[in-house]
């Protein structure tokens, strides 16, 4: 009888009838979720350790983040949408803030919590709906290019396919070196999945690469299930009073403009596969914004970057998810990650191919792929218009050049506005890009006069 009454409230707080749907379907598309996203668990500790973190509260502050925020976003907007700290602005936070520009984690998570309030200030006013209108269609492609075009390059980094030559700035790494083969087996064999269709491709990529590494002695076996590692290294260490200094402004705007962008593609993409939209409109889309922003804020008190809402929810979608149990199922799986930390730290583990050099050889296929996965926007581009293809040239080539997301996404407001302006095409451009553009060239003067 209670299980009866149990099921009755569940389809009734999440309406199961309206939306033609029942429990087993939620918990099934909650789970191919987790599936298609549980690499994240893998990359991104594996990633942001890279700036100093401990690698366990950095893999407890990725499960935290997102399990809070899935969760949130299960039950308070009622959509299948999971959450997790995002693939770009991780990358924008470790190799770009930290290791470029010399900022402290402490700080760089700061900047994170100002822009998860900035996101929650710009979603329950109008200036959400402006500052998405304002910005170019071909600038926001264009950096999403670049930021898969980086994620593409320290995943090659990270395998050894690439490495450094002094003459060339980059060259053809040791393909039959133990580790680059590992990776470029990994690549292999996740490229396959994904092309069969395997539901979860990159998480089992994942894993059997580790599995293939352990009779090489490049992974050694520390086994699967532990207590939960402290996150006390990284909880509440984010240094706001640091972030509020005037030269983190554009670093905290770069933060805010790939969060509001990524959450806003995100949510219109499954909204569409989903059947969510009403009348041109998603219903509830101020409530899966707040759920992502407040999901960015306390992923930066846990200690992690930008939490955003992930395209790979499509996944669950397609398995017939159309309510937020879904994402509360998928909530509970991040959660129940945290007992697993041996297995995370034995795949997400560097390895020291020669002093002073580390590889990561079973993550890195994954952010090659995730690379490839985000050029797909390159074809949206117009590329026969000259003022908006240089411009959007411009930011996917330089930010792997670089190594810097903000260098591109900078080089890329100046050069729009300054085509447009000077080929008389300036009417086109809203007066916010003008204010961008020049706040960019003064960063640029500041930076230099450094």
């Amino acid at each position: 009888m209670q299980k009866k009454t149990l099921l009755k409230a569940l389809s009734d707080f999440f309406k199961f009838r309206d939306n033609g749907t029942d429990i087993k379907t939620e918990a099934i598309a909650g789970m191919t979720t987790f599936m298609t996203m549980a690499y994240i668990i893998f990359v991104n500790p594996a990633m942001i350790s890279q700036t100093g973190m401990d690698f366990g509260a950095a893999m407890m502050a990725t499960c935290a983040a997102a399990a809070f925020s899935t969760m949130l976003m299960g039950l308070y907007a009622n959509y299948p949408i999971a959450l997790a700290p995002g693939m770009g602005e991780n990358a924008f936070f470790t190799y770009t803030v930290c290791i470029t520009m010399g900022i402290p984690w402490q700080t760089a998570l700061g900047c994170v919590f100002i822009t998860g309030a900035a996101f929650i200030v710009l979603t329950v006013t109008n200036i959400r709906q402006m500052l998405i209108e304002a910005i170019p269609s071909s600038i926001r492609f264009s950096i999403a290019c670049g930021i898969g075009l980086l994620i593409a390059f320290v995943g090659l980094k990270d395998a050894g396919i690439i490495i450094a030559q002094p003459s060339t700035f980059v060259a053809l790494g040791n393909l039959v070196n133990k580790p680059t083969f590992l990776a470029v087996f990994g690549l292999i064999f996740t490229s396959v999945l994904l092309v069969k269709n395997v539901k979860g491709a990159m998480l089992w990529g994942i894993l059997v690469t580790a599995i293939a590494g352990i009779p090489l002695g490049i992974v050694k076996y520390q086994g699967f299930v532990s207590a939960p590692p402290s996150m006390a290294p990284t909880f509440m260490q984010m240094d706001i009073s640091g972030a509020m200094n005037m030269g983190l402004l554009t670093v905290m705007f770069i933060f805010l403009f790939m969060d509001v962008f990524d959450t806003v593609g995100t949510l219109a993409g499954v909204a569409e596969l989903g059947g969510f939209m009403k009348n041109g409109k998603m219903p509830r889309v101020g409530r899966a914004m707040l759920s992502d922003a407040a999901g960015t804020c306390a992923g930066a008190i846990c200690g992690t970057p930008t939490v955003t809402s992930y395209i790979e929810s499509a996944s669950g979608i397609s398995s017939g998810g159309r309510t937020g149990f879904a994402s509360v199922v998928t909530a509970l799986l991040f959660g129940a990650a945290m007992f697993f930390f041996p297995l995370v730290k034995m795949v997400g583990g560097g390895i020291e191919a020669s002093p002073g050099v580390f590889l990561y050889p079973v993550t890195a296929p994954a952010l090659i792929i995730v690379g490839c996965m985000m050029m797909q926007s390159i074809t949206k581009i117009d590329w026969k218009d000259y003022t908006e293809a240089i411009p959007s040239f411009l930011v996917v080539i330089m930010m792997p050049l670089t190594f810097s997301i903000a260098s591109g996404v900078a080089i890329g407001f100046i050069s729009y506005a300054s085509i447009k302006l000077l080929t008389g095409k300036g009417r086109e451009v809203s007066w916010l890009v003008y204010l961008l553009a020049a706040l960019f060239i003064l960063r640029f003067v500041y930076l230099q006069a450094k």
